[in-house]
Formats: structure tokens, C-alpha cells, sequence
């Protein structure tokens, strides 16, 4: 089951906790982990450590969350992008994955700066987690697995739900972020993605 859509109220709260059983389905019990924590995130249990909320300067937790946040989220998208071009016959859905999938990589290559001048080391915190927005890997599998007008309507429905959600986001990062150039890239993402949802109005249906 897909998990439920999170609000920007909510978003504003983004942090370390964030990954903590992100994984269980409904919007309730996801909320209830992403209250303010300004200590270091704390190990997944059965993966990788995440790394240490020290952010130096300008950059607070919140700014880091976000980061960590919309990079693997736009991996998966950039993967979704990608499949497409290889699997349907749809000359729109054709066109939007070219033009979508390369502005989403100049997106990767401005998140990742942002992260390095932060000083905190990147580490993929929300690997095989079923986040709202997330387009994951079993999503990807099944979406693979359905050609014609059924892979069209599976794949503007993760194109949107991610678009979406990488919009409300954005509100967390701007209400609670610190640092001015991750503020205004978050902006700039999010005015981006309104657009394209725009774009997708009407694809696959």
C-alpha cells in the first residue's frame, strides 16, 4: 500500500527522525515520526547509519532533512523518467520523460552541491522506505510489468504523486530551513514541478 500524502504543515516539522518506520503504511502513523529533533539521526536498524545532524554555518536539520530527503526522491523519478522512454508508444509521454528526465538530473546535480557544501556527509537514509512521493522499487517492477495504455496511466500516476509531493514539501524546507541558497532552490524546485504537473494534466487518462 502506498503511503499517504503528507501536508506542508507537517513538512515544516522535517528532520532526523524523518526515515524512523517509514515504512508503515498510513499518513497517521508516518506523521507521528517527523517531529523537530535537533540531535543526530539515529541508526536504521538493519542498515546503514545515517549521519550525524552537525550541519555547520548557515545549515540547520531542517535544511539537511530536505536534501536527503528530495535526492533519493528524484532518483527514482529520474529511474521512472527513464523507463518510460524504453516502453511506451505514447509520443507526449515520450516527450514529457525526455524533457523531464533531464531537468531532474540538472536537480540531482544542484541537490548533491547543496549537500557537499553543507559538509554532511550524503547517505541514502530512506533506501527501500515506501515515502509519500516515492516512486520505489516494487512501484517501478509493476509499472514495468504493464504495457500500452495501462503503463501510460501507471506512469502519470507516480509521475504526479511525486510532482505532488516534492511541491508540499518545498513549504517544510521554506518555513523551517536556514540556509538561503537551499531555500531558494527549493523555491525554484518547486515553481519547476508545478509546471510540469501542469504539463502531465490530461496524460494517461
Amino acid at each position: 500500500m502506498r503511503a499517504g500524502t503528507i501536508g506542508a504543515p507537517i513538512l515544516a516539522a522535517v528532520t532526523a527522525l524523518l526515515v524512523t518506520r517509514c515504512v508503515a503504511a498510513g499518513s497517521a502513523a508516518h506523521s507521528s515520526h517527523l517531529a523537530v529533533q535537533a540531535q543526530a539521526v539515529q541508526p536504521i536498524p538493519g542498515g546503514a547509519p545515517a549521519p550525524a545532524i552537525a550541519p555547520p554555518d548557515s545549515f540547520n536539520a531542517t535544511d539537511i532533512a530536505w536534501l536527503h530527503l528530495m535526492i533519493p526522491m528524484t532518483e527514482q523519478a529520474v529511474r521512472l523518467f527513464d523507463l518510460a522512454l524504453n516502453k511506451t508508444s505514447n509520443p507526449e509521454i515520450v516527450s514529457l520523460s525526455k524533457t523531464f528526465g533531464a531537468a531532474h538530473r540538472a536537480e540531482l546535480r544542484r541537490l548533491h552541491s547543496l549537500v557537499d557544501r553543507s559538509g554532511v556527509p550524503y547517505v541514502n537514509i530512506h533506501e527501500g522506505h515506501n515515502m509519500p512521493g516515492m516512486v520505489t522499487a516494487a512501484d517501478l517492477e509493476a509499472i514495468n510489468a504493464a504495457d500500452g495504455a495501462a503503463f501510460d496511466r501507471l506512469f502519470a500516476e507516480h509521475a504526479r504523486d511525486f510532482l505532488r509531493q516534492s511541491v508540499l514539501v518545498v513549504q517544510g524546507e521554506q518555513d523551517e530551513g536556514g540556509d538561503a541558497d537551499t531555500k531558494a532552490f527549493a523555491a525554484t524546485m518547486a515553481e519547476a514541478h508545478a509546471g510540469e504537473l501542469t504539463r502531465l494534466k490530461g496524460v494517461g487518462q
